[in-house]
């Protein structure tokens, strides 16, 4: 039987100036309302600050479901929070796990297994030249295996691959995982001189994020 696949939504967020000027018992109060709404859906949900990191973001929820009207049914509820009022999106990604048709990573994907989050995601979203997809698919695959042994040399690094074809404006979102940062700049850099990265088209935004729960998250926002 096919494994359930499951939609991932990448929310990226900016705060109202407004604010920092509130109470600190307040926030810590709006901090907490937050949390009770993502533990009581029955989404997977991840939280990761960029303060300081990007001038279009301050930080991240990460939410995976089988479902996409659940994922959107946490945002609503979020957003209905104290909290909510000061938000507003700035980046949103949304994909889905599918079995790959090229070699195996031989990894799953750590955030639906459950497996304990890293440091860092790396929040990597990237389109393919079409030229890609009109190459034979053994010719594609003996590129993807040269493209994976490199990311073989890294186990450090984990990589959750989904898919927005057709549900969103890229090809594939990449989320590596890692404690290193300096482990994931190598590499990038060596995927860089591989066959595959010549049939890609778009690979920006690079987005590094820092594993954060969601009080001390919200705390650390002024």
């Amino acid at each position: 039987m096919e494994a359930a696949r499951t939609f991932f939504n990448f929310s990226f967020f900016k705060i109202d100036p407004k604010w920092r000027w509130m109470a600190d018992l307040a926030k810590e109060e709006s901090a907490k309302e937050v949390e009770q709404v993502i533990r009581n859906s029955k989404v997977k949900c991840r939280s990761y600050s960029t303060l300081g990191l990007r001038d279009d973001t301050e930080f991240l929820l990460w939410f995976a479901s089988e479902s996409i009207e659940e994922i959107q049914g946490v945002i609503s509820k979020i957003y209905s929070t104290v909290f909510g009022k000061y938000i507003i999106a700035s980046r949103v990604y949304i994909s889905s796990t599918r079995p790959s048709i090229y070699a195996k990573m031989g990894r799953s994907i750590s955030f639906v297994a459950g497996d304990e989050p890293k440091k860092y995601v790396i929040v990597y979203p990237f389109v393919k030249t079409r030229e890609w997809y009109l190459l034979p698919l053994d010719e594609r695959k003996k590129m993807m295996d040269e493209h994976i042994q490199v990311g073989h040399k890294y186990p450090q690094i984990l990589l959750n691959t989904t898919y927005s074809f057709g549900i969103h404006d890229e090809d594939f979102m990449l989320a590596f995982e890692t404690d290193d940062l300096h482990a994931f700049q190598d590499l990038i850099m060596e995927l860089r001189e591989t066959q595959v990265s010549r049939y890609v088209e778009r690979d920006t935004p690079m987005i590094v994020c820092v594993k954060k729960d969601i009080i001390p998250l919200v705390a650390s926002l002024g």
